[in-house]
């Protein structure tokens, strides 16, 4: 061992960090650091510079594609805009990691749904990023169930009902993708599973809509186990 080299060892016996350490990499240290304080500005001018103005842009423009999206003969306008405002399309494109270009795709994925472009529904939606909304959040999860049982891809519309039913315990969503859960167990002869997502919406949720009609949901489910 050199003898400008420290042999310190620490109470367990392994050998101790000493000062040789930080000498000898001084200068990586000083990069990585200074690194990280170019990081950490360059996030915060990107946020107050560039996000924030395209985020109010993006806000002032959607309006019009929401008053769109209200009325069912001005679908697609809601999607490709109208000449003068951009639609649900372009916002999410070009503003995206705005949170009107998160809403834009999920705005999307409800309009593909309707106009019977299934695959393009689950690409719309799979762009949204959970925003903790207990309304929107399983809303997305409980279309992306919707697109995947269209394209009678009931294993991935399993897992996306359960998701949404479990994401908010509210008695709107909840109950709403429960019945499409045993609905679809149902489509594949699970009758027991099918049974059990009935008999959760009428445990948990017994004022929702769905529990005043689920009796007859359940009946049928236990006369074919």
């Amino acid at each position: 061992m050199a003898n400008n080299q420290k042999d310190t060892t620490t109470p367990s016996g392994k050998p101790a960090v000493t000062g040789n350490f930080v000498q000898e990499n001084r200068k990586s240290l000083a990069f990585i650091g200074g690194a990280i304080v170019a990081l950490v500005l360059l996030y915060f001018g990107y946020q107050k510079f560039y996000l924030a103005p395209r985020a109010e842009k993006a806000a002032n423009e959607m309006f019009k594609a929401e008053e769109y999206a209200a009325v069912d003969s001005l679908t697609d306008r809601a999607i490709k805009g109208d000449g003068s405002y951009p639609g649900f399309e372009k916002i999410a494109e070009e503003y995206s990691n705005t949170k009107s270009a998160n809403l834009a795709n999920a705005y999307l994925g409800g309009l593909y749904l309707k106009k019977g472009q299934f695959q393009k529904a689950i690409d719309a939606l799979g762009n949204y990023s959970s925003t903790g909304s207990p309304v929107i959040d399983p809303l997305v999860l409980g279309m992306l169930g919707d697109a995947y049982t269209e394209l009678k891809d009931y294993d991935q519309a399993i897992t996306y009902y359960k998701k949404a039913s479990d994401k908010s315990e509210n008695a709107f969503t909840a109950p709403l993708f429960l019945k499409k859960l045993g609905l679809v167990y149902e489509e594949q002869k699970d009758f027991k599973a099918a049974a059990e997502a009935y008999n959760k919406i009428k445990d948990n949720y017994p004022n929702s809509y769905e529990a005043s009609v689920i009796d007859a949901y359940i009946a049928r489910a236990e006369a074919h186990q």
